[in-house]
C-alpha cells in the first residue's frame, strides 16, 4: 500500500467519521444506539468550543480509520487522553493502519504532556484485547463497574 497518511481530523471529515462510527455501531453489535446528529458531531469538534479531537488514517485519498479522543481530568493523575473510539475499517483491517493511528495517539497525548491514556474495550473484542496487549503492554482492568446516564 501507498499513500497512507495519519493526520488530524479536518471539518470535512465528518461526514465520512459518521459512517465509520456507524460501522463500529455495527460491529460492536449495537447498530441502533448512534442517535447523534451530523450537525452536533462537526460542532462538536469543530465548533467555538470543541470536545473532542481525532486523528484519520488517509488511505489513497479515501479516509479508512480514525481515533477519537477527548481530555478527561483525574483528581489523582491530571490531564489524561481518553480514546474514545478507534476504527480501522473492515477490509484495511490487520495491514497496520491501527498501530499507525494509536502511536500518533500517544506523540499526541506526549506532546501534550497528559499523563496517561485511558480508553475501554469490550471483553469479546479479542482482536482489539489482542492488539493492545501485544504492542503496547496495556493493562486492562475488569475490576471497575462502567456507570451512565441517559437524558
Amino acid at each position: 500500500m501507498k499513500d497512507i497518511i495519519i493526520r488530524r481530523a479536518e471539518k470535512k471529515d465528518c461526514a465520512r467519521l459518521m459512517e465509520l462510527v456507524q460501522e463500529l455501531a455495527v460491529y460492536e453489535r449495537a447498530p441502533d444506539e448512534v442517535t447523534v446528529t451530523l450537525e452536533h458531531f462537526v460542532e462538536s469538534g469543530f465548533g467555538p468550543n470543541p470536545v473532542w479531537w481525532a486523528f484519520v488514517c488517509d488511505v489513497e485519498g479515501r479516509v479508512e480509520g480514525f481515533a477519537l479522543y477527548y481530555i478527561r481530568y483525574s483528581t489523582w493523575k491530571g490531564q489524561r487522553m481518553y480514546l474514545e473510539d478507534i476504527l480501522i475499517t473492515e477490509k484495511m483491517r490487520g495491514k497496520g493502519l491501527g498501530k499507525l493511528l494509536f502511536d500518533r495517539l500517544i506523540e499526541e497525548a506526549k506532546e501534550k504532556k497528559f499523563n496517561g491514556m485511558m480508553w475501554q474495550v469490550l471483553n469479546w473484542n479479542e482482536p482489539a484485547v489482542n492488539f493492545y496487549k501485544k504492542y503496547y503492554q496495556a493493562e486492562l482492568s475488569s475490576e471497575w463497574l462502567n456507570g451512565s446516564l441517559n437524558f
